[in-house]
Order: structure tokens, then C-alpha cells, then sequence
């Protein structure tokens, strides 16, 4: 057996070469490497049969390996497969299958990886088809079932590969409802505890969705009636599914467990479920549908037992039990044997630890041949789960396989030997430079490879003498540590690597550096408010580093605001303020060190009144620290007085007087019976405690501080969190942590070791130290590149642990490439499958978000429907289809399609197109009685708005409706494509009749418009559906009420006035299902014209009320008499001084006019203003009924758009002399003003005439005005 030393020093040696290797992917060039395994697909690969075919299988060694396949067991001959081929530098097979069909490729493969060195085998890999076979063509009847039984629908799907999902849903594709009544079972049967008369529908349709070719099949519609009689009796539940009372379940270690109980009674059973003498697991356990199936994730040994599900109702209960018994196919115990690296001479072991149920059978084989049990060989020996190696020569290097077997499966795992005699090598650059600070830990590295391992030595200067003693510490690394560096420790050292093949030299630096240390420290101040202060920090550092000096506020960065003013050395604040008491804190940072001092700010009133302390306990006392070491300390109080008030707890708070003097921290709480705490320690701190005491009354006064304890400086115990790495811009890589706190620093010179290297062979870590920050940014990058990072902290003592290696990405940029190939397959009329072939990975650029589809509707084939409206359907993932839905049926549609990543979409693929086929129609437009007489009546119809086809017909059904809303007996009538009415006689006088009207098309018939009507004589209720329209007018408006019967919805009530002739000036007021509404706004003195209407699809009228008049009264009590107002009593003084000028020019006209023999007048009557007025006096003339009733020329008509000649008989027209005499459009009068030349039968005859009457004129006016 191999001894314990031995074994230890093969693991030592086997974790530095690994570590090594992996952090110096320099070492491996050059050194032999058998084959390894690095990615294969799937042992169950299942093949889309649509796309080409990818096995995958890649491997690396040192030579690069060759590859070979086997199928079925036989050697697999590439080249005689046209279709097939290898991918270069690589195993993965590709095969195009536009030649040949994917199922001709079906087989087990295995992938052979060798070089000289050895073979390495990938897992066995089943190539499978995905299928997804048709449904078969059946006619299924009616399903005719009482009301109350049970009912059972088969979907029985076609056996896909895989499986197919199943669910149940309605012709508008719309998922069924389920419940504790209706729900699925596993199989995908729907089952029905007990059946309702709303059960009734003809579209129970079974979906299966393939999930390989993400394809949907539907089963043909299933029809369920209810019979409308009497259900069947209530009774105690009975289980559907499983139909025994007892059955047994076989599930694998891992798997998932469904137990299914699906129950019928009525009522409607509850189910519950129990374990027998156990709990079933939390949180791994699910009760899906509607409690029916039990579901167990992760299924492990405990699981097995009896399970009981029982089924309940008011009636009673049933039960079924299921004894599940779990198996388990191979897994590994602690993983998969690992690679083993060794130097000529040394020992070694191959362990393949692996457990299943029935337990698994082991064996082994080296470069894929059998290695019998018990073989005779001096360096290597199986013992079942084992090798082991003993004095290994080259000899033992190659790959071995171990292959773990039962009946429910296998685990292959390859692990190679390499046996390696390596000179020595440093890989370290040469001529590093390492500064530190005085009196702090330097750490020198050399890390080196070889085997057998290097011993390795450290000199100074000159090669006086080797590096030890008490001041310098040898890592296993090789590492030089030198615990306490002084200027004395600069200069030139010399790492020596040495094995029995050679040896090696590097020359590294050491500058040791003055520390940053404080001049003058802030002091703690008390400021009265409105005051100003200042905080002085001066500080010495060594005058080769850069330093920084930073404030900091409470441990934050000061608030934004002019009254903090930063200077060289100091920190004043302005007008200080309530909320400027606190902790500040001076920080000066350099590339190695840094140092920080802290002093508190009290603000304080004018005249500040003492603080009260009203029972509250005393501080604690005598605070003794004991049972000192490097990370713990006891601390021991004495308690105060209590005031009668027990001590409920005891609070420990800390001063870090090296980082944080003058903030105290809270530690821990201690219950208050105890009066001593075991405190954890960081290192690197000044501690100092203090203990506050708690009662029911309060807090009590800090105690007085403990003496200080130091703790010494240590190497970090952690690195930062949040590693990750991200590109803002194609061409760099952020990269960013969270950033340790002073406590988690554990030592003086925190700094962060960023590691970096591009994700691909060959690539180098590429190191830089990082301080006072959290980021770093790495440019010139390749776009969206994969990086390998690592931040590890490091101190002045020493690193913190191995990072772990994280991947980050370099940032992206919009894909280059569209998606090609583009396919569609249209399902039916209003949905679609559009397929393309996805992008290449290197021309996406970034992470793939998925592909966004863009389509629009060019047009319906009917082309009266333009409707270029694109829309955007995104399909998540590596997507190469999609279903468009909610389509236009009958139409024109186009598309294309874009890739997407997380910096924005790539170009568009080319534009396809295709159509949908045609659908059903939607209803008719419209629907109008009209023509109803004794026994029959007139239906009118439009086309539908959307046809979706080409109409073949009409179906009309009608059927009387009784008071009670009980629908008689329907009479069906097909009508022709082309006909838009029809009359239907010999119906039931006095009736009212539903009438039902849809179109079809060759699909089938759409949805139907409704409308009613009454078959009766004029004396009855008339065939509109309005009646009793009546009105009632109010201070607030004209109240309008009806009766209505119709089925339509949109009903307004327009009005107009009653003067006006134009349909287009009708008003509506929509009536919202009411039965009035009261019209608001109405010009008082007016008369409207009401009627009722009520509308059909597209805002066509169907039925209108008779018109009913509403006159709305002037409101005279409102009015104001304007005859009392100032401004009418000068108008009408201005109107009569007009009128007496115009009466003065009229006179000198007639006079100077020497037409009318003035002086025989004159002697002939007597002054006319003397003598009474007769009728037929009028020296304007008669009035005549015989002429046109007409408005002046330019005069105003009144609002109703008439003119009353009622109102006045007086008009300036009748006055003139003749046609030409009119007014100008401002009421000036045109012409010369005289009276009408008429005949009279007077003594003056026809030459007589007078001067106009005044009273006449004013009347004249006042009618114009």
C-alpha cells in the first residue's frame, strides 16, 4: 500500500503542477499532454429534422489530438459520406441533410480523441429525430350525456418525439376553463367529475405542441350536449384515474415523481394527499391541478413509501394507495476521477467513486482497452473503484476510462496519467520590481514549474549565503517573505530553481519606502451654529509616491454644498448648521499606503441646557480584558445600579482608533444576566470597548473605555464580491467588485491584483494592481470577446485567498448579419408560421436577446382595406420561427426579420411575403325591417364589412319571441351571394319575430347580426322600436322620454331647429342605454324639431322615431328691460335725429325740384301738419298685399331663418318710387326719398303728392332697425 508521506507529497506535487498550468498557460506549451474531453453533446441528442445536423465533440492535448467516430458500434467512414463532414481542428461532425433525409442518420455515436500519448472517448450519443406524426382523420359523434355524470375526453395525441404538450382549448383559440370539476389528467385526457348543462359546446379541441419541431396539431372538434332533463342523482365520489384501489410506481433517483387521483361524485370531490409515517418534503413538492396530481422534484432515496390520495364529498370518501419504490441510475459520490500529473518514480491513485440502485458494475479501461482485475504489473494495480500507481515510469502515461453500469443507465469518465521529467523553469518576469513599506511584510514570488519538483533558493546582492532566519519565511511556492522590510532589505535578489534535470536563475528588485504618516490630526471641535470651523489634516509621505487627500463625512463623501471648502491641509466649514454635527475623517492615500484620522463636530445653541438622565441605569465599570490572542478577546464589567429598572441587555461598542478615532461602532448585545463577552477580532485594529447598559426606562452613558488592544496585521481572508466584466463601448472591457472595507483589510496597503486574459488558447493573465478604486478598464479589445477574470486582494502581509476565475465579455456591437432563408407556413386564415435561418454566433457580436419580427398587412384581397400598419413580434432566444397571429383572413401580408443583441438590432433580411387564406365573414353591416304588414314584412341587409372571402350565401333564421322572451320554433332560409332582401310572409299577426342574419363564405359561416320587429296594423305598436316620445321643458332644458324595444345599442336622440332645412344640421346627444335624456343649451323662443334613432354597424340609421316638436319659451322674466337702460334711450334719440335730418333734406329735394306745382298746393290745402292723418292720405302710398314677401336687400332675416310680415306691414321698399330705390347693406337710404307713384283715387290725382309723414317714417325705420 502507498504510505501516507508518499501520498501527501503526490498531492502536494499534483496541486502546484495543476495550479501552475492553469494559471500559466505559457507552461503548457511544449508539454506533452494526452487527450482530454472538453464538450459533447448530449448522450440523448434529438435532431430537428428541418436544420443540419451537429454531433459535437471537442478535445484538447499536446499534440493536438485526431478524431474518429464509430456508429453502432462499427468505425464510421467519413469520406464515404458526402453529406457528412469533420470540422477542421475539431471532431464535431456536421451533416447537411438537403440530400438525404435527417432519419437516415439516426444511430449511437461515439467520438475517439488520440494522440500519442493516448485516447480519450466521449459518452455514447443517441441520434434521434425529432417527430411530431400526424393526427389521424377520424369522425367523432356528439358526446350526448345526463346532466350530473361523469364524462371523459380522449385527446390520445400521436406518440411524438418528444412528447408532446397537451392542452385543451376553443375554436377562438382560447384555453378552456378548468377547475376542482374540469381539469387534465397527465395523459391528456379531460376529465369532468360531473357534467353541467353549460358544458354544452361543439368545440372541445385536444392541442398537442411538439416541442422538437414547434409544431401545433389539433384533434377534430369534439361536441358535448347536456340532455335538458332531470341530473342524475348525487352520490359519493369514485376515482377515474386510477381505477384500482391499490398501485405501484418505479421512479429514479433525481426524476421527478406524478401520482395522479382524478375523482367523480356530485358534488364535485376534494382531494388530499398523506404519506404514510412520514412528511412529504417542503419545498420540492407540488399539488397541481387543483390538488389532483402530487408532484416531488428531485426525488432521493426518502421518498420512497406509501402514498395515499383520497377523494371527498358530503356523501362519504374513497381512497388509493401508491407504493413507490425509487432506483437510481450511476452517479458519482464525489465527482469524476481526476487527471493525474506525476514525475518519474513517484506514486499515484485514480479513484472512480460511483453509487446506484441495483448498485453499479465498475470497469476500467487505458486508452479504451480492458484492463482486467488483478493485473500483474509492477507500477499499476485495479482494486474495483481504484488504480494504483506505484514508482510510474513514462511509460504509465495515457487516458483512462471508467465505466459505471446498472440497468437504469451509466456514467463515462476519462482521466488521463501524465507522467512528465521537466528541467526547471521561473516563470516570473525577470527584473519585477516589488516596493513596499517600511516595517511592513514584503512578499517576493517565484513561481516555477518542473519535475520532480525544484527545490528553490533565495539569495541577496551577492551569493554569500542563502536567505533564512527568523526575518525571512519560504513558501511552497517559492515565495520570499520578509516579515518586517527596512531600508536595509533594498536591492537585488536572486530566485535559484534546481531538480536533478537542471537549474534556473531570476533577478527580481526590492525598493522599501517611507511611510505616510500625520503632522497634525484633526481634532474634535464644538461649534455654535451660524459659526464657521476648520479641521486642519498635515501630512508627511515618501516624496517618490503620488498621494491623494480625501474628506470624508459619517464615513461618507461630503455633501454637495459651497459651505465645505477643501483646502491644501485642511477642511473648513461655513455657516455651520445643525446637520453639519458628525465625524470627519482625513484620509491621504498613496500607490502603498495610506493613513486616516477622524475628529467629531458638535453643533451647540448659544446657551446649550444639560442633558437628563431620569433613572436609566448607571454605566457599567471595571471593564478587564482577558484570554488575549491574535483574533479573540474576553471582555469582563461590573454593572451600574439598575434604579429598580433590571437590566435587560448589555450593549459592547468598539473604537478602531487606528482607522476610525473618536466613531464608535456597535459590536455585539449581551443578554443583561451576563457580565462577560467572548469578542471576535479583525485583524489590524486598535480596538478599545466600552458597554452601555439597557432597562425599561432607556439607555444609560457609555462606561469608560477599556485599554486599547492591538491586533497584528494579517493577509486579507477574503477578496472582493461582485466580480464581473462588462463592455460599454465594442472595444473595452470594464472591469469592476465590490471593494473591501477597512475591517475586511485585515492590514496596512490594500491594494487588488486584477488578472485578466482573453478566453481562448495561447492567451497569457495579464496582472495590474489596483488601489483606492474598484474598477479598471481594459482597452483595445476585440468586440464581444470572452475574458477570464480574477480580483484578488492583497495587503502589505500577504494575498488573500485564490480568486475564483470569472467570465466576463468585452462589449458588444449591433450584429452584422440578417437572418436568411426565409419561410412561411401559413396555418389557417388568421394565424402563420414564419421560419428563418438564424445568424451565425460570430456575426451577432454581442448577447443574443433574440429575433424580432416585422409585419404588415399590404392589403385585403378585396383591396378596399389599406392597412400598412407594421407591427413588431420579439421572440426571445436562438429562435428560427414563430407564430404570427390574430391575421386578417383573405389578405396580403409581408415581413422580414431582424437579429437583436443588448446593443441594438442588425440589418433586415430580405422581405417575404405571403397570403392568408380565406376565413369566415364577420356579420352583416346592416339590418332593417321594413314594410310590416298583417302576416309579413321586409328584411333589407348590407354586405359585411369584412367578407375575409368571397360570400357564397346567406343564412337567415327567424323565430317568434313571446312576452315571456321564450324563443318558439326556427325556420332556417338560405339566401343567394348577391341578394341584399328579402319578404317574408305568412307570419303570426300581433307577433314579435328575432331574426338572425350571417354570411359564408367557403369556410364556413360567420357571426350573425340580430334584429326583432312586431307584425302588426298601424292602430298597434308601429314596427319602429320607439314609442310614447314625449318631451317636458324646464328652466335647465327640455326633458325627452320613450318607449324601446329594438336590440341595437347605439341610440341618440338629434335634434334640429324647427326652421332649418338641412338633414346635415341634425344634433346628437348618444342616450347610453337610457330611456331620456335632457337636451341642454337650447335658445329660448325657438322651436326643435326631436326625433329618437337608433344605429347599426358603421353609424347606419335603422329605426327613427316620429319627430316631436319642443318649443322652448323666451325667458322674459330673466330679461332686463331695456327700456330703462342709458345706452337704448341714446340710440333711439340718435335714430329720431336722423330721421327729422333726412325729413329737412326731403323737403328742400321736393322743393327745389320744380316737378311738383308746389305754390297750387300750397293755395289748394291748407299746412298737412295741421290736419288730421287719414289712412288714404299716406303720402308714401298704400300698402299691397300683392307684393313679394321678401326681406329687404341687405336687411338681417330673424334667427329662425323666416319673416314674419305679421309682425309689421311697414316696409322701406313700398315707400320708394320705384324697383331701384333700396338701401345700402349699412340701412343708409339710396336714391332720393319720396313717396310711391301710384294711382289714388284722390282729388290731387296722380301728380299729388305730399310731404312725408313723420310718424310714418320713424315707423319705418324702427320695423328695419
Amino acid at each position: 500500500m502507498i504510505t501516507h508521506a508518499c501520498f501527501l507529497s503526490t498531492v502536494t506535487f499534483f496541486f502546484l503542477v495543476c495550479r501552475l498550468l492553469g494559471k500559466n498557460p505559457k507552461v503548457q506549451e511544449g508539454l506533452p499532454q494526452p487527450p482530454t474531453i472538453t464538450s459533447q453533446s448530449p448522450k440523448d441528442h434529438i435532431i430537428d429534422p428541418r436544420e443540419n445536423i451537429e454531433i459535437k465533440c471537442e478535445a484538447k492535448g499536446n499534440p493536438d489530438p485526431s478524431f474518429s467516430w464509430t456508429r453502432d458500434g462499427a468505425h464510421f467512414k467519413i469520406e464515404e459520406h458526402p453529406n457528412v463532414n469533420m470540422r477542421p481542428n475539431s471532431g464535431t461532425l456536421e451533416v447537411d441533410i438537403t440530400k438525404r433525409r435527417a432519419e437516415s442518420f439516426e444511430g449511437v455515436y461515439q467520438c475517439t480523441a488520440e494522440n500519442k500519448h493516448g485516447k480519450a472517448v466521449s459518452d455514447n450519443i443517441v441520434v434521434r429525430q425529432s417527430r411530431s406524426p400526424l393526427w389521424s382523420k377520424e369522425r367523432l359523434k356528439p358526446r350526448v350525456v345526463q346532466e350530473g355524470v361523469s364524462l371523459v375526453l380522449p385527446c390520445e395525441p400521436p406518440a411524438g418525439l418528444p412528447p408532446p404538450l397537451i392542452f385543451w382549448m376553443d375554436n377562438n383559440f382560447q384555453k378552456l376553463p378548468q377547475s376542482t370539476r374540469v381539469s387534465q389528467s397527465l395523459n391528456g385526457d379531460l376529465y369532468f367529475s360531473n357534467v353541467r348543462r353549460e358544458d354544452s359546446r361543439n368545440d372541445y379541441i385536444c392541442y398537442a405542441r411538439f416541442p422538437g419541431t414547434q409544431t401545433i396539431q389539433q384533434k377534430q372538434p369534439i361536441t358535448v350536449k347536456v340532455l335538458n332533463q332531470a341530473p342524475a342523482d348525487e352520490r359519493m365520489p369514485s376515482f377515474l384515474i386510477p381505477k384500482d384501489r391499490h398501485s405501484s410506481k418505479v421512479v429514479l433517483r433525481g426524476h421527478k415523481l406524478d401520482m395522479e387521483c382524478i375523482a367523480e361524485g356530485r358534488p364535485t370531490p376534494e382531494i388530499s394527499w398523506t404519506k404514510d409515517g412520514s412528511v412529504l418534503p417542503a419545498g420540492r413538492t407540488s399539488f397541481l391541478q387543483f390538488n389532483k396530481t402530487l408532484q416531488i422534484d428531485d426525488v432521493s432515496d426518502s421518498e420512497e413509501g406509501v402514498y395515499r390520495c383520497t377523494a371527498t364529498n358530503k356523501f362519504g370518501s374513497v381512497h388509493h394507495t401508491f407504493h413507490v419504490t425509487v432506483k437510481a441510475a450511476p452517479y458519482w459520490i464525489s465527482g469524476p476521477p481526476s487527471n493525474l500529473v506525476l514525475s518519474p518514480g513517484e506514486n499515484g491513485m485514480l479513484t472512480c467513486r460511483a453509487s446506484g440502485k441495483p448498485k453499479p458494475l465498475i470497469r476500467w479501461t487505458k486508452n479504451v482497452m480492458p484492463i482486467e482485475t488483478g493485473l500483474e504489473d509492477d507500477t499499476m494495480k485495479v482494486e474495483d473503484d481504484m488504480i494504483i500507481f506505484r514508482d510510474v515510469k513514462t511509460s504509465n502515461s495515457a487516458v483512462y476510462q471508467c465505466n459505471v453500469s446498472n440497468e437504469f443507465g451509466y456514467l463515462l469518465a476519462n482521466a488521463f496519467v501524465n507522467v512528465l521529467s521537466e528541467p526547471p523553469r521561473v516563470l516570473t518576469p525577470v527584473n519585477k520590481k516589488y516596493e513596499v513599506i517600511r516595517n511592513h511584510r514584503a512578499m517576493l514570488d517565484c513561481s516555477f514549474f518542473g519535475s520532480p519538483i525544484p527545490n528553490i533558493t533565495w539569495f541577496k546582492d551577492s551569493r554569500s549565503s542563502t536567505l533564512d532566519g527568523d526575518s525571512y519565511a519560504l513558501h511552497d511556492n517559492g515565495t520570499l517573505e520578509i516579515r518586517i522590510s527596512r531600508p536595509r532589505d533594498s536591492g537585488k535578489y536572486t530566485c535559484v530553481a534546481r531538480n536533478i534535470l537542471g537549474i534556473f536563475e531570476n533577478h527580481v528588485f526590492l525598493e522599501v519606502k517611507e511611510p505616510t504618516h500625520f503632522l497634525k490630526q484633526p481634532e474634535y471641535q464644538v461649534i455654535k451654529r451660524g459659526r464657521s470651523v476648520t479641521f486642519e489634516c498635515k501630512v508627511k509621505h515618501d516624496s517618490s509616491l503620488t498621494a491623494t487627500m480625501t474628506w470624508l463625512k459619517d464615513d461618507e463623501e461630503l455633501p454637495d454644498d459651497d459651505r465645505f471648502v477643501v483646502g491644501a491641509e485642511s477642511l473648513t466649514i461655513t455657516n455651520v448648521v445643525d446637520s453639519d454635527a458628525g465625524m470627519y475623517t482625513c484620509i491621504m492615500n498613496t500607490t502603498l499606503d495610506h493613513v486616516s484620522a477622524s475628529a467629531e463636530l458638535t453643533v451647540v445653541d448659544t446657551t446649550p441646557a444639560p442633558a437628563v438622565v431620569d433613572e436609566r441605569p448607571d454605566p457599567p465599570t471595571d471593564l478587564e480584558l482577558t484570554d488575549q490572542t491574535k483574533r479573540s478577546v474576553v471582555l469582563t464589567w461590573i454593572p451600574g445600579n439598575e434604579y429598580n429598572s433590571h437590566i435587560k441587555n448589555f450593549l459592547i461598542q468598539y473604537e478602531d482608533s487606528l482607522h476610525h478615532r473618536g466613531h464608535w461602532h456597535n459590536l455585539t448585545h449581551v443578554p443583561g444576566t451576563k457580565t462577560s463577552a467572548h469578542l471576535k477580532l479583525s485583524p489590524h485594529v486598535h480596538y478599545t470597548f466600552r458597554v452601555l447598559a439597557l432597562n425599561d426606562v432607556g439607555w444609560s452613558q457609555p462606561s469608560n473605555p477599556s485599554q486599547m488592544y492591538k491586533t497584528d496585521p494579517a493577509a486579507p481572508d477574503e477578496n472582493p464580491t461582485g466580480v464581473q466584466g462588462l463592455g460599454t463601448e465594442p472595444n473595452n472591457l470594464i472591469i469592476s467588485w465590490k471593494p473591501l472595507t477597512k475591517l475586511q483589510s485585515n492590514g496596512p496597503g490594500l491594494h487588488y491584483k486584477v488578472m485578466y486574459r482573453e478566453k481562448k488558447p495561447g492567451s497569457e493573465w495579464i496582472t495590474t494592481n489596483v488601489a483606492n478604486n474598484s474598477r479598471f478598464v481594459v482597452s483595445g479589445t476585440s468586440t464581444f470577446a470572452p475574458y477570464e477574470l480574477k480580483v484578488q486582494a492583497v495587503n502589505n502581509y500577504g494575498e488573500g485567498p485564490e480568486p475564483a476565475v470569472v467570465i466576463g465579455y468585452s462589449g458588444e456591437d449591433v450584429p452584422k448579419s440578417a437572418p436568411t432563408g426565409l419561410r412561411t407556413v401559413v396555418r389557417n386564415s388568421t394565424m402563420a408560421e414564419v421560419g428563418w435561418k438564424t445568424v451565425s454566433d460570430d456575426s451577432i457580436r454581442g448577447f443574443l436577446k433574440g429575433y424580432k419580427v416585422h409585419y404588415w398587412r399590404d392589403h385585403g384581397v378585396h383591396r378596399h382595406h389599406l392597412d400598412h400598419v407594421e407591427k413588431i413580434l420579439t421572440f426571445s432566444g436562438n429562435r428560427s420561427h414563430g407564430i404570427l397571429p390574430g391575421l386578417h383572413p383573405f389578405s396580403d401580408y409581408s415581413f422580414y426579420v431582424k437579429v437583436f443583441n443588448g446593443r441594438g438590432e442588425g440589418p433586415p433580411s430580405i422581405t417575404k411575403h405571403f397570403r392568408t387564406p380565406e376565413g369566415v365573414p364577420g356579420p352583416p353591416t346592416s339590418l332593417v325591417v321594413s314594410n310590416p304588414n298583417l302576416d309579413s314584412l321586409t328584411l333589407k341587409w348590407s354586405p359585411p364589412y369584412d367578407p375575409n372571402g368571397h360570400i357564397t350565401g346567406y343564412t337567415l333564421k327567424y323565430q317568434p319571441v313571446n312576452n315571456s322572451n321564450e324563443l318558439g320554433e326556427e325556420e332556417v332560409l338560405a339566401l343567394a351571394a348577391n341578394e341584399t332582401s328579402v319578404t317574408l310572409p305568412n307570419l303570426q299577426y300581433s307577433t314579435r319575430y328575432r331574426f338572425y342574419l350571417n354570411a359564408k363564405t367557403k369556410i364556413g359561416a360567420g357571426p350573425a347580426i340580430t334584429q326583432e320587429a312586431v307584425i302588426m296594423v298601424d292602430e298597434e305598436r308601429p314596427a319602429s322600436p320607439f314609442a310614447n316620445v314625449s318631451s317636458s321643458v324646464g328652466d335647465d332644458g327640455a326633458l325627452i322620454s320613450w318607449e324601446y324595444w329594438g336590440s341595437e345599442k347605439n341610440v341618440y336622440v338629434e335634434y334640429i331647429a324647427n326652421n332649418s332645412e338641412s338633414e346635415e344640421e341634425w344634433q346628437k346627444e348618444l342616450v347610453n342605454g337610457s330611456q331620456n335624456v335632457k337636451l341642454k343649451g337650447l335658445k329660448g323662443g325657438l322651436s326643435y324639431r326631436v326625433r329618437v334613432v337608433a344605429y347599426g354597424h358603421h353609424d347606419q340609421p335603422l329605426h327613427s322615431s316620429d319627430e316631436l316638436v319642443v318649443t322652448v319659451p323666451a325667458m322674459v322674466s330673466r330679461q332686463v328691460d331695456i327700456a330703462t337702460q342709458g345706452w337704448f334711450i341714446g340710440l333711439m334719440c340718435a335714430i329720431a335725429l336722423l330721421i327729422l335730418i333726412l325729413l329737412i333734406i326731403c323737403f328742400i329735394q321736393r322743393n327745389k325740384g320744380g316737378k311738383y306745382p308746389v305754390k297750387e298746393k300750397e293755395d289748394a290745402h291748407t299746412d298737412p301738419e295741421f290736419q288730421p292723418m287719414r289712412d288714404d292720405d299716406c303720402p308714401f302710398g298704400e300698402y299691397s298685399d300683392s307684393e313679394d314677401h321678401k326681406p329687404l336687400k341687405g336687411s338681417r332675416t330673424p334667427s329662425n331663418g323666416t319673416v314674419k310680415r305679421d309682425d309689421s306691414d311697414d316696409s322701406l321698399v313700398d315707400y320708394s318710387e320705384g324697383g331701384d330705390r333700396q338701401f345700402n347693406e349699412d340701412g343708409s337710404f339710396i336714391g332720393q326719398y319720396s313717396g310711391k307713384s301710384i294711382s289714388r283715387e284722390t282729388a290731387e290725382g296722380p301728380q299729388s303728392s305730399e310731404a312725408p309723414s313723420p310718424i310714418n317714417a320713424i315707423n319705418s325705420l324702427n320695423s328695419f332697425v
